[in-house]
This record gives C-alpha cells, sequence and structure tokens, in this order.
C-alpha cells in the first residue's frame, strides 16, 4: 500500500496534500517555501518516504486556452527533480480561486497566511486526480 502525493509549486511556497491508502481522501500536509530550491526538493523527498508516497502529482497552471506559459514550465522542470517518483501532471487552472472560496466557506482567514491557499490548492489538485483512478 502507498500514498499519492499532490504538489502546488509557486514562485515563493509550496503546498502539499497526501492521499489515504486506499487513495479516497486527499489531506493537507503543509507548505513549505520553495527558495532554497535544494532545500525545498530535500523536503518533499522526505515527506515522499515518510509517507510511503509511490506517485506525485503536480499542478501544471495550463494558460485558459489550454496552451503551457512559464508557470506551467517552470512546475514542470522543478517537478524533475524529484527523481525516483512517478509524475503526473495535472491541470491545475483557477484551482487558487477555488481554494480561497472553500477556505471562506470554512470560515478560515487565510489573508495573513497564503500558505493555507497552497495547501488547499495541493488537496484540489489531488481530489481532481484521485477522482479518475
Amino acid at each position: 500500500m502507498y500514498k499519492v502525493m499532490a504538489l502546488d509549486i509557486g514562485t515563493k511556497r509550496i503546498g502539499i496534500a497526501l492521499s489515504d491508502y486506499l487513495l479516497m481522501l486527499a489531506n493537507g500536509h503543509s507548505c513549505i517555501s520553495r527558495k532554497p530550491e535544494k532545500e525545498a526538493v530535500a523536503q518533499i523527498l522526505k515527506i515522499a518516504k515518510e509517507n510511503n508516497v509511490k506517485k506525485i502529482v503536480v499542478g501544471v497552471p495550463l494558460n485558459m486556452d489550454g496552451t503551457k506559459g512559464f508557470q506551467a514550465d517552470d512546475c514542470i522542470n522543478f517537478s524533475k527533480l524529484l527523481k525516483d517518483y512517478e509524475i503526473i501532471y495535472e491541470d491545475e487552472r483557477l484551482t487558487s480561486d477555488t481554494a480561497e472560496e472553500n477556505l471562506r466557506n470554512k470560515k478560515i482567514d487565510f489573508k495573513k497566511n497564503k500558505g493555507l491557499v497552497d495547501i488547499e490548492s495541493a488537496c484540489i489538485i489531488l481530489e481532481q486526480y484521485l477522482s479518475r483512478k
């Protein structure tokens, strides 16, 4: 049995979510700083190892017309540093907006802690992937 990890990779922070062992639920895990990049990769790999992760779903922010832009390429390039894991790319258009709406509905104030939005976005990315399994 294994878990799946999802990453919402931003320019400043990376939101992390983990599935359960049944691959049905997405749970927010943490938000880490992206800089320095080497340290961010080490933290992600440590979390993956500690949680018996076999696959990593990376949110790729495609443009509204479905094409890749700078941000999408940046996420893909970062994910190439996560060696020894199967990487799955998931379209993450509008997940930040949905994450903010989810947090507002839960009456969680995220304005002073943007990491909460990144974690919720990672959960949405993972839920999208798991819903097709």
